[in-house]
């Protein structure tokens, strides 16, 4: 399997996860987890990380991470290998814990860092563990409510920055936010992540290939790094999908937002102004293709193809 590759530098912000070993839980009791959150807690301590949002799930965590000090792999070692003895020790046992390295992307906080914290405490609710998130203790949703004490290691005003206001309004409009998508099947923001590495806008994509991939750019057997060599524009996602479904249909108009949300790494609000609609509208668009699709499968032939044939062009 290859390496995941690691870009870090200081301020970065990540979606990090980290699943069990063979898929086993890595959380089997309330104190294994009241443990790990104090791991999180010395790792602001120690190292400087800023904890924006997280979930624990049974099997697996969701993190999402500043890091002044640009050290990521410092931090997670941390984490994880502390939490791994704690584990290990309590139970007469040894070995890997977690399943193989974490899973960290490189994330554009202010496209996307609402998105990933909605995205992480509606994980419960995805996986059945419970029907409302705040009915959920072991993520960070009900301290965005207001509901319990914000611990000192958990930063929550960067996010509900975005929504302005004053405590409790700012967390009513968080909430409203997040129940959104409550009886709604989603695309995970993930998705558009590129080479398994970088979720933003192609603007940021570009900057961080520049600035921070160096010698590595050259290693094109990396596939990371092949992954984030090229990337369609939104004109050519459109020419793409005419070419298979013709021009001038409703279709065609969804299928080329849809794809350009997917694959071409531009933000919504460019996007909505190639089209003459807002970001919330291309979003609501997607929402109802994904569902057609899941319906459809004639249709969602036609979005592999289209996805093809874009692969073709980036190779």
């Amino acid at each position: 399997m290859a390496r995941p590759l690691r870009i870090e530098y200081p301020g970065a912000f990540y979606h990090v996860t980290s699943r069990g070993n063979e898929q086993k839980d890595v959380f089997k009791s309330q104190k294994d987890r009241e443990k790990f959150l104090e791991y999180l807690a010395s790792a602001t301590n120690r190292y400087g990380a800023v904890i924006h949002a997280y979930c624990l799930m049974s099997n697996h965590y969701h993190l999402l991470v500043e890091t002044p000090g640009g050290n990521l792999s410092q931090i997670m070692r941390h984490i994880n290998g502390a939490y791994t003895t704690y584990f290990n020790v309590k139970r007469k046992r040894s070995g890997h814990l977690f399943q193989g390295r974490y899973k960290a992307i490189l994330v554009e906080a202010d496209e996307y860092a609402t998105e990933l914290s909605r995205y992480i405490h509606l994980n419960p609710v995805r996986a059945g563990m419970t029907v409302r998130p705040e009915e959920y203790q072991w993520s960070s949703y009900r301290s965005y409510l207001g509901q319990v004490k914000v611990p000192e290691w958990l930063q929550t005003e960067f996010i509900l920055g975005y929504f302005g206001g004053r405590a409790p309004d700012t967390a009513n409009k968080y909430r409203q936010f997040v129940e959104e998508l409550l009886e709604c099947e989603y695309d995970s923001p993930l998705n558009a992540t590129v080479a398994s590495t970088i979720l933003g806008s192609e603007r940021f994509v570009g900057e961080i290939t520049e600035r921070h991939l160096g010698e590595k750019k050259a290693e094109r057997s990396v596939p990371a790094v092949k992954g984030l060599a090229v990337r369609p524009s939104i004109d050519e996602i459109i020419s793409k999908v005419n070419t298979v479904l013709g021009e001038d249909s409703e279709l065609t108009r969804s299928m080329s937002l849809y794809i350009c949300q997917r694959h071409s790494g531009a933000k919504l609000k460019e996007i909505g102004e190639r089209f003459g609609i807002s970001d919330a509208a291309v979003s609501q668009a997607n929402r109802r293709l994904v569902l057609r699709a899941g319906q459809d499968k004639e249709l969602k032939k036609v979005v592999e193809r289209v996805e093809e044939m874009l692969r073709r062009v980036k190779s």
